[in-house]
């Protein structure tokens, strides 16, 4: 009697085994006939010519404020160390009246140079968005011209270099150009309309 459960658990096995095996042969060309690639999501992002003209574009058009604000903090450390220097040798009152002058100076400056920030960064989002939606778009429009069944892109801890499928895309939007990405004339003016309040 135990001989033959011990030769039906085996047997048992073998049959297991033999199903998982024949379940992988049939299913085995539905996913070996797939075509897989794998695009780098963010090299294309900060290398597309289309990046990189968003990000000189919007250099270009904060560069005035940006240098504003350097020339005003330029000012007040000369004014922080002339009260260095003849803070001794002041009155009371006038040492008094500089520091809080300085200091008025100086919150001044960090509520223009944060607002100078968010304004920079809320405008740089905007426009990578459009970017990206450029990337992605080319990202579909190869992987189905080369008939890719599917392009894994974020969250990928490996990928074989044979499917890395970058640089054609990193080509194709070199060649597509600049053009139909929009302009960021609007930041500089909505930079120069808050600093003014």
């Amino acid at each position: 009697m135990r001989g033959s459960v011990g030769t039906a658990r085996r047997t048992g096995r073998i049959v297991a085994g033999g199903a998982l095996a024949l379940t992988m042969l049939v299913c085995a060309p539905a996913w070996a006939d797939l075509k897989i690639g794998f695009v780098d999501y963010a090299m294309l992002m900060q290398q597309s010519p289309q990046a990189k003209a968003v990000i000189a574009s919007l250099q270009r058009e904060y560069a005035a404020k940006q240098t504003e604000l350097n020339s005003e903090q330029q000012r007040l450390r000369s004014e922080e160390d002339q009260l260095n220097r003849n803070g001794a040798t002041m009155t009371a009152d006038a040492r008094n009246a500089a520091e809080q002058s300085l200091r008025d100076g100086q919150r001044d400056l960090s509520e223009k140079v944060q607002e100078y920030q968010d304004d920079f960064n809320a405008q740089r989002d905007l426009e990578m968005s459009k970017v990206a939606k450029v990337v992605v778009d080319q990202v579909q429009q190869y992987a189905a011209a080369q008939r890719f069944d599917l392009v894994l892109a974020d969250g990928v801890i490996f990928a074989n270099p044979a499917i890395n499928i970058t640089q054609p895309v990193l080509a194709a939007l070199q060649a597509r150009g600049t053009a139909g990405l929009g302009s960021t004339s609007g930041a500089s003016t909505r930079s120069t309309r808050r600093s003014s309040r």
